[in-house]
């Protein structure tokens, strides 16, 4: 990294920040109306949003990017007119700024409140993901901060035509383009930049694979929220129910294969496995997925005689991997604890479902597993902002500060504390 480049990305946060404290100061009318202009000018230039995306498809394509990452990577028109439409409840939801979180007066008299402010300057750094830029304009702008994007190489050409339109629209408003500008056409010198940025970015927020997450945290010198990549286990308890949990499963690996709540091991009590592995082998082999299975259930498997089953023994490596593609894990555990053991040994913290009818091993799962979130008779692929009524999301926070799980408004605030006093001094 040059000191031409961290000077220029140091200058464009300090303008995002001066931008911010307008910003802050605006109605939440305001905020709303702008947000439904944005989604109104995504929706009017879909088309040339949708081309510059082919282009980045195309050339992802010839450099042989995975299945899963192109899965991420497209944003076509339906996907566009999606993330206007998500912008649009983002600007129906409650404002949080200025919400009162307690409040209670001193013995003297002094009145106390904390309230939801701003964070402020927020970076992201994320890959191949360009409805990323959408949400987190949305999200930002509602919660009064300001974003600092570098959205990678793979989706340049689309993130560049998504954010001329969203600067283009701010402006059009009276308020500062600063406030959504993009580090990209610095490169990674740009990224780089923005981790050392402290003083000028507030805080840094990496969506992505574990790779480009882990060096963040590594090596940035701005405070950072941690969100996850997706190592998404299964376990189908000796209580399940086999028509609740082959849907479940299949739809956790195969709806979306290049997401983080998507499944990536599938864990089964011994008690049920000789009956339940050959019904999930054979949906999964029908779906088209691979298994990486430990010895006792590629021998079940084996056994049954799946059609069209491609099983392949399992590694310790398996277990610790996200494979964003059709691929699966498969391991036999002895009981509900070896099963929590394995999981909080192995998992990256983001989400976990049990298939279990007895309420005492769902109450076990549930108080034992350290994730952000535990589905219970319910596919993983429900950890999404969108899905929890937030509208959108930064992303899916793994770290146990601040904020935990799907990133909506509320977690893009910090709080201050208002002191409301009648001339009070302390003794």
């Amino acid at each position: 990294m040059t000191e031409e480049t961290f000077a220029a990305v140091c200058a464009m946060a300090d303008a995002a920040s001066r931008a911010q404290r307008e910003l802050a100061q605006t109605s939440t009318e305001a905020k709303n109306t702008l947000l439904g202009a944005i989604a109104d000018a995504l929706d009017a230039n879909a088309v040339a949003i949708a081309a510059a995306n082919a282009d980045d498809m195309a050339r992802a394509r010839a450099e042989h990017m995975d299945d899963g990452k192109l899965d991420r990577l497209l944003f076509d028109e339906p996907r566009i007119r999606a993330a206007a439409d998500g912008m649009r409840h983002v600007a129906s939801l409650p404002d949080p700024v200025g919400e009162i979180v307690r409040g209670y007066s001193l013995p003297n008299g002094l009145r106390l409140q904390q309230r939801r402010v701003p964070i402020g300057v927020i970076g992201m750094i994320y890959e191949a993901r360009p409805n990323v830029t959408v949400d987190v304009a949305a999200l930002c702008l509602k919660s009064g901060n300001a974003a600092i994007l570098r959205g990678g190489h793979a989706a340049e050409a689309t993130n560049r035509a998504t954010i001329d339109v969203i600067r283009a629209t701010i402006g059009a408003h009276g308020l500062d383009p600063a406030l959504v500008d993009t580090v990209d056409p610095y490169g990674r010198d740009g990224a780089t930049a923005m981790m050392e940025a402290r003083g000028h970015v507030d805080l840094l927020v990496p969506r992505g694979g574990r790779g480009l997450i882990q060096a963040v945290v590594r090596d940035s010198k701005v405070p950072v929220i941690e969100t996850g990549a997706g190592n998404v286990h299964i376990y189908m308890d000796r209580s399940g129910d086999p028509a609740k949990a082959i849907p479940i499963l299949i739809n956790a690996k195969t709806q979306r294969i290049g997401v983080c709540n998507a499944a990536e091991k599938l864990l089964v009590h011994r008690d049920v496995a000789a009956s339940f592995l050959p019904l999930a082998a054979q949906a999964l082999a029908d779906a088209g997925v691979e298994m990486h299975a430990d010895d006792e259930a590629r021998a079940i498997i084996d056994a049954a005689g799946i059609d069209g089953a491609r099983v392949v023994a399992a590694t310790g490596e398996d277990w610790d991997t996200e494979y964003l593609a059709l691929t699966i894990g498969v391991k036999v555990v002895g009981s509900l604890d070896e099963a929590i053991d394995h999981i909080n040994a192995h998992s990256t913290g983001h989400t976990e479902s049990i298939v279990a009818e007895d309420y005492s091993a769902v109450e076990r799962f549930t108080g034992r597993i350290d994730s952000a979130v535990v589905m219970v008779n319910a596919s993983t692929r429900f950890t999404d902002g969108g899905v929890f009524g937030f509208g959108a999301e930064l992303g899916i926070s793994t770290q146990k500060m601040h904020a935990r799980g799907p990133m909506g408004l509320r977690e893009m605030t910090t709080t201050q504390w208002v002191g409301y006093g009648t001339g009070q001094i302390r003794a």
